[in-house]
């Protein structure tokens, strides 16, 4: 029997993850690991799905050749900028725009993206998770067995983990050996929308019902969030002074994640339904809604004004950049920020031709 950090993990399970994990060790390993996971009778999560018809980001499926959704956007550690769509993945230089890479993917539905310590690109889909070298732009793993293919979330802690959220639970992996640590039973709220690391290089995990935070070392809840206005957590981010702001279908509340105790709501942003939240390098808080992008000073608590230009209004990623840049997905494609006037400008191979009033 191994351990980590004081709980049990069983043999068996991590070579299950292994056969899962790295696709490329073969067919045969595919094949046991599958034989051994339908043959065990303990359930990861609770037997039943999340509540009916609810998804965080309200997406309905579309063909893929129409659709233009950008839904994940992740910033390397070159300076390139990694586009997540449901036509695809996607590299481009931020300062020309120019696409460097297209990578071929099993899945292009993408939700998340990360990149780990040493430069690996883990993505998040409908149909589970898949790791691609920036090197060779190749998927070089891939993994069939989390409580839930649909992933919804990546987060790298401080120790360099990769916790991966899904519509039925957290999972733990460990990036270089591709080992499944550990998977969140029972997690409150069942659904991980939404990771973001406290001062404390705690875990906050937005869920169906509220916010759970949860100890990155034992991988168990140590306190639970509940009766937010909008009740469904949809987007997390941590400013630079560590306060923990938290996007609802209905509001913007700010939390201090040492104790749990709500700080405020955002009565400017009352009833808007928050679906991204991004704190830039000068501190301040990027709010995508359904109806528009907005900018906040957590600061002073002033709302500095809505961006234009956007191809939609409904906002589904938001990444910083250098040279005064801000990058955003939404519903029908890609546009960078000038963020010295709040104007935007659609990214011509991410987006449609006509931007949306």
């Amino acid at each position: 029997m191994l351990r980590l950090s004081g709980r049990s993990i069983y043999l068996s399970a991590i070579l299950v993850a292994l056969g899962g994990i790295f696709g490329q060790m073969g067919m045969n390993s595919s094949v046991l690991a599958q034989s051994t996971l339908r043959n065990d009778p303990t359930p990861l999560y609770p037997p039943t799905a999340p509540p009916p018809n609810v998804d965080p980001r309200r997406i309905q499926r579309r063909p893929l050749e129409t659709d233009y959704r950008v839904s994940a956007l992740q910033r390397d550690v070159n300076g390139n900028l990694w586009v997540g769509s449901w036509r695809g993945l996607a590299r481009l230089d931020p300062n020309t725009g120019s696409v460097l890479a297209r990578i071929s993917l099993a899945n292009y539905t993408i939700f998340a993206l990360a990149q780990d310590k040493v430069g690996r690109i883990w993505v998040g889909t409908y149909e589970g998770l898949q790791r691609v070298d920036p090197r060779t732009n190749e998927t070089t793993a891939q993994s069939y067995f989390f409580p839930s293919r649909k992933v919804l979330s990546l987060l790298i802690d401080k120790r360099g983990y990769l916790w991966v959220g899904g519509d039925r639970g957290l999972a733990l992996i460990s990036p270089d050996q591709g080992l499944l640590m550990t998977t969140l039973r029972d997690l409150p709220g069942v659904s991980a929308n939404a990771l973001s690391l406290d001062p404390e290089g705690q875990l906050w995990v937005g869920t169906l019902d509220g916010l759970v935070r949860v100890d990155t070392a034992s991988a168990f809840p140590i306190n639970r969030i509940k009766d937010l206005p909008g009740t469904t957590v949809q987007a997390l981010a941590t400013d630079l002074r560590g306060s923990l702001w938290v996007g609802t279908p209905n509001s913007l509340i700010e939390i201090d994640p040492i104790n749990g105790r709500v700080l405020q709501t955002v009565t400017e942003l009352a009833q808007r339904n928050i679906t991204a939240l991004h704190v830039d390098q000068l501190g301040s808080l990027w709010v995508g809604t359904d109806r528009g992008l907005y900018r906040y000073n957590p600061y002073r608590g002033t709302l500095l004004g809505e961006v234009t230009g956007l191809p939609a209004a409904r906002i589904l990623a938001i990444s910083a950049n250098t040279d005064d840049k801000l990058w955003v997905g939404t519903s029908e494609g890609l546009a960078w920020v000038d963020t010295m006037t709040g104007i935007a400008t659609p990214h011509q191979t991410f987006s449609r031709s006509t931007p949306e009033e």
